[in-house]
């Protein structure tokens, strides 16, 4: 009941209030004379300000000396003549009054409304006598630069109302003790300010008519304070409004916020630490109107209990870990909720499925669900129509066709970018007479854009199309009703004559019709750029002719556009640009003349400067120091020559320089030091002399690729280089460099297999803008020419991916030191045409990644490591031209390179080689023995067949006659008197040779 009667009070009390401000400037037009010591005491604050501005240019001029009501930002009371209004704040965040608060205001002791917000009081206190106003009602000390801590004093104001003490990040709340006797306090703000005290909450609840807290940025402590207290105390009923975002807050704050009150209409817990599963609790406060739960982590999906909230109008869940079936979110959303609700954003989480009928949430205006995981395809008709303005299905993989879009006839804007939407542009597009923005690019749609298509979207300002394979058939004649301020057309076929429709467009700020098939000299009409532009791109066309003089052209202070004219038919000379720019590309084109154009347009804001392939000659300019803020200068492939100057030194914002093939002269500049965070120098194909600077290995240390190759550099290769441990591309190629490989190499981390500083590509973000809803940032690719399998080319997209060590051609000597072969993470080795020795590193076969090794042209000796057959990636090898010998290690992928990737090594044998003679004498050995093994097989068959008939004969033969002659007499007597007989021939026959043998020799 005390509550009520405050609160009525405090009302009452305000409307009296404002009638005798409402009437201090007099409703008769009588003018009121402030009172005299109020009027010196305003004079006396004015005098501790700095007016640089003359803001309070107003205060003390001679015709108004006695009326300082009149003054600006000062209200008097028309009844009793005092000041009650002292609200002098600045545009947002422009602080234009410096200086202090001073004692003086303390005349003003009627003042009920006092704002300083904006303005800069140079990080001093909030003063204590702050709190000696006792009818002040508003405090406003927004964004005015106080620091300190929050003095008690406040606690006087007991009629204050509203107190604002945001944006001021060095002021510090260390108990809030001096906050429970506001007793008329409404809103709370103290957004941004240091809370140290854990009794925050504690006290904070005490605050009987508190509606409003805002505690956003406060990095709060966890509160100290238990449930039951919270239960019993109902001061903190009235809060209906509460801002904790981005306050540290853990999951643990639900067991207090769904106790803390009864009414809340409004609760933001954005960016916070929220883990885990989203309350129930939430669908039970039925007062809830707006509902705030974005950038946390926050898992699995909405409680059905949303559905009851009747009063929800706005509910924000994006940027979590959220992962339900977004037709089953839509179905925990139906009930109650489903008729109030107008705004949901679901982006950046991972919703799946398909988008249901969403027509029938009757009061829903927008709806965001870009970056998801949305894969299913659109309904092909809705129940109702629609109210949706905003519908955002961006960087999804929605699929299939669109259908008639007739039921979102409210639409203003439609963004479908990044899916993979096929087919046709309905022709429904036409009809949505309200539709301010369309966005449909890169998709994987096709067919013809008509003038059904356009003819009626009247309120259009943004179309993008962009890749895609639409087709624009126009009629040459055919006006637009829109006046676009972006127009994204790259890779839609518009050639190849210059689309005449474009030359109604006056105002746009976007222009890209890259890749467009234009072809021809571009019409007058059409350098009549728009002087509002921001980004402008024609690259990729056959656009030819002169570009005329455009230096009169976008001359706006605040626009910084980029241009980009690349990849066309351009000739002549450079024209004039107006010096504003940002960004110029005018690369792969025919333009000649020398570079000093740059001179007149250098600007501290200049990010890009691309003039490549181009015929451009000359010397560099010491201008170049005027680009204070240049991160990319690209100027290859011309016909410079000279020095480079010293001025390039004072780039220090560079991070790609690329003088490649032209025809500079002399030593690296000792000023390029100092551009820090460079990450490509390609200073390759020139005349460039002298040693490797020791300095690039020191004060180089961002370098991702070094191209200093086809130049005359000379001396020994710095041991200064193993400390660029980013670098992907070390390119020293074609010099005449002498020495040793140093041995260090394996200490860039880098190059190693498990590092995984390794991207796609090396990209440049270079700021960009956001204007009428559509963001463009700028990105520049980097490129650099490298030597990669046996050919020259130059590579953007994939550069970042190669890992490449070259230093062909030179005149290094020694051994290769075993430990490059721990940069197991290199693609690339080239050591060929060198005068190296010693034999090729045992160790080759760690690098695991190899794709590429030439090591010919040296003087490599002994065997090829067994290591390199591990090489499973390898698809160019040589190593021909040296002194290797022995046998070719035996594997499928050596033995399948050409004969030639060996030539040259005399010594060197085996497949794909001819044999090595050990391999053929091992041959014919073996073939001697299989003969003579043969042979003896032969003989062991022979043998064993002897033998046995042997052993027969003799067992017939023997003992055939033996036993016959035992069992019959008559054969035993006939057998022995032949052999007698057989035995007196021999004898006599001896007798009679031995007697005619003695009668001879006799």
């Amino acid at each position: 009941m005390k509550s009520e009667i405050f609160l009525f009070l405090n009302i009452a009390f305000s409307v009296f209030i404002g009638l005798v401000i409402g009437t201090s400037s007099g409703g008769d037009g009588r003018t009121t004379l402030c009172i005299e010591r109020e009027r010196e005491a305003l004079l006396k604050f004015k005098q501790g300000l700095i007016d640089n501005y003359g803001i309070l240019s107003s205060w003390g001029r001679e015709e108004e000396k006695e009326e300082c009501c009149g003054w600006k930002g000062v209200q008097c009371s028309n009844i009793t003549g005092h000041v009650v209004v002292l609200d002098i704040h600045a545009p947002s965040y422009s602080q234009h009054l410096r200086g202090n608060i001073t004692p003086s205001l303390l005349e003003l002791q009627h003042l009920k409304h006092l704002d300083l917000s904006y303005n800069n009081f140079g990080t001093s206190r909030i003063p204590n006598f702050i709190g000696s106003f006792p009818r002040l009602e508003y405090l406003f000390l927004e964004y005015a630069n106080l620091s300190g801590e929050i003095p008690h004093a406040l606690g006087k104001l007991t009629h204050l109302q509203i107190l604002d003490l945001s944006l001021n990040s060095r002021l510090v709340v260390k108990n809030l003790e001096w906050l429970p006797r506001l007793v008329f306090l409404l809103d709370l703000d103290l957004s941004g300010v240091h809370i140290e005290t854990v009794n925050w909450l504690q006290q904070i609840i005490k605050s009987p008519s508190l509606e409003q807290l805002n505690l956003e940025h406060c990095n709060v402590p966890e509160p100290i304070i238990s449930i039951s207290h919270l239960s019993s105390n109902v001061s903190s009923r009235l809060l209906s409004s509460l801002n904790l975002a981005d306050t540290g807050l853990s999951s643990s704050a639900f067991r207090w916020l769904f106790n803390l009150s009864t009414r809340f209409t409004s609760i933001d817990l954005s960016s916070n630490h929220l883990a885990g599963r989203i309350p129930e609790a939430f669908g039970y406060m039925q007062h809830l109107e707006f509902i705030d739960l974005a950038t946390n982590i926050l898992e699995g999906g909405l409680p059905k209990s949303f559905g009851n909230l009747s009063h929800l109008r706005a509910l924000d869940l994006s940027t979590n870990n959220l992962n339900q079936p977004l037709p089953e979110l839509f179905l925990s959303l139906s009930g109650k909720a489903e008729k109030s609700l107008e705004e949901l954003h679901l982006s950046n989480n991972h919703f799946s499925g398909s988008l249901p009928d969403i027509t029938r949430f009757s009061s829903l205006k927008s709806l965001y669900l870009q970056e998801n995981q949305l894969n299913g395809s659109f309904l092909e008709s809705y129940g109702q129509t629609s109210k949706i303005e905003f519908l955002d299905l961006s960087l999804n993989q929605i699929t299939g066709p669109l259908p008639n879009l007739t039921a979102f006839s409210a639409l203003r804007e439609l963004h479908l970018n990044n899916n993979q939407f096929k087919g046709r542009l309905p022709q429904s597009i036409g009809r949505l007479s309200k539709l301010e923005m369309l966005r449909v690019e890169s998709n994987f749609m096709e067919g013809p854009i008509t003038e059904s298509h356009l003819s009626n979207l009247s309120s259009l300002r943004v179309l993008d199309l962009s890749y895609n394979s639409f087709s624009f058939q126009l009629g040459l004649n055919w006006l637009p009703p829109f006046e676009l301020d972006v127009i994204g057309l790259s890779h839609c076929k518009m050639g190849p004559h210059f689309p005449q429709w474009l030359r109604t467009q006056k105002s746009y700020s976007h222009l890209d019709i890259s890749f467009a098939g234009i072809s021809g000299v571009a019409p007058n009409w059409f350098w009549d750029l728009s002087p509002e532009m921001m980004h402008f791109s024609i690259s990729n066309n056959q656009i030819s002719g002169e570009v005329p003089d455009l230096s009169s052209k976008f001359v706006k202070e605040t626009n910084y556009p980029t241009m980009d004219f690349s990849s066309n038919n351009f000739s002549g000379l450079v024209p004039s640009f107006s010096s504003n720019l940002e960004s110029l590309n005018l690369s792969k084109n025919k333009f000649v003349g020398s570079i000093s154009f740059l001179c007149k347009i250098a600007n501290a804001l200049f990010r890009t400067i691309d003039l490549s392939n181009n015929l451009l000659s000359g010397e560099l300019h010491n201008c170049l120091m005027g680009f204070e803020e240049l991160a990319i200068l690209n100027l290859a492939n011309n016909n410079l020559y000279g020095k480079i100057p010293s001025s390039i030194g004072s780039l220090s914002d560079i991070q790609s320089l690329q003088l490649r093939n032209n025809n500079f002269t002399g030593d690296l500049p000792t000023s390029l030091k100092n551009c820090g965070i460079l990450q490509i120098l390609d200073v390759g194909g020139n005349k460039l002399s002298g040693e490797i600077p020791l300095w690039i290995g020191s004060h180089l240390t961002f370098l991702v690729v070094l191209s200093l190759r086809l130049n005359k550099f000379n001396g020994s290769i710095p041991q200064n280089l193993c400390h660029l441990n980013k670098i992907h591309i070390l390119d020293l190629s074609q010099n005449s460099l002498s020495g040793e490989i140093p041995r260090c190499l394996n200490n860039i981390t880098s190059l190693l297999q498990n590092n995984n500083s390794s991207t796609p590509s090396i990209l440049f973000e270079l700021g960009g803008d956001s204007h009428n809803g559509y963001s463009y940032f700028e990105e520049y690719l980097g490129d650099a020419l490298v030597q990669w399998k046996s050919s020259e080319s130059v590579y953007n997209k994939t550069l970042g991916l190669l890992k490449i060590i070259d230093f062909s051609n030179n005149e290094l000597a020694g051994n290769v030191p075993e430990e490059i072969a721990q940069l197991d993470g290199v693609l690339s080795l080239n050591l060929s045409r060198n005068n190296l020795t010693g034999n090729v590193i045992q160790g080759i076969g760690k690098m695991e990644k190899l794709e590429s090794l030439d090591l010919s042209g040296n003087q490599f000796t002994g065997r090829i490591p067994t290591s390199l057959a591990q090489l499973h990636f390898l698809s160019v090898l040589d190593l021909s031209s040296n002194n290797l010998s022995g046998k070719i290690p035996s594997s499928t992928q050596l033995q399948s390179f050409d004969p030639s990737s060996y030539e040259g090594n005399n010594e060197l044998c085996g497949p794909p080689l001819a044999e090595c003679p050990e391999d053929r004498n091992t041959q014919s050995l073996s073939a001697d023995h299989s003969k003579i093994n043969n042979l003896d097989e032969d003989d062991k068959i022979l043998s064993f067949g002897f033998y046995v008939c042997v052993a027969s004969g003799f067992i017939l033969g023997f003992w055939g006659v033996i036993f016959t002659l035992a069992l019959k007499q008559s054969f035993r007597d006939a057998y022995f008197q032949k052999l007698t007989n057989f035995a007196n021939w021999i004898f006599v026959t001896i007798i009679m040779s031995l007697h005619r043998l003695k009668m001879m020799w006799s």
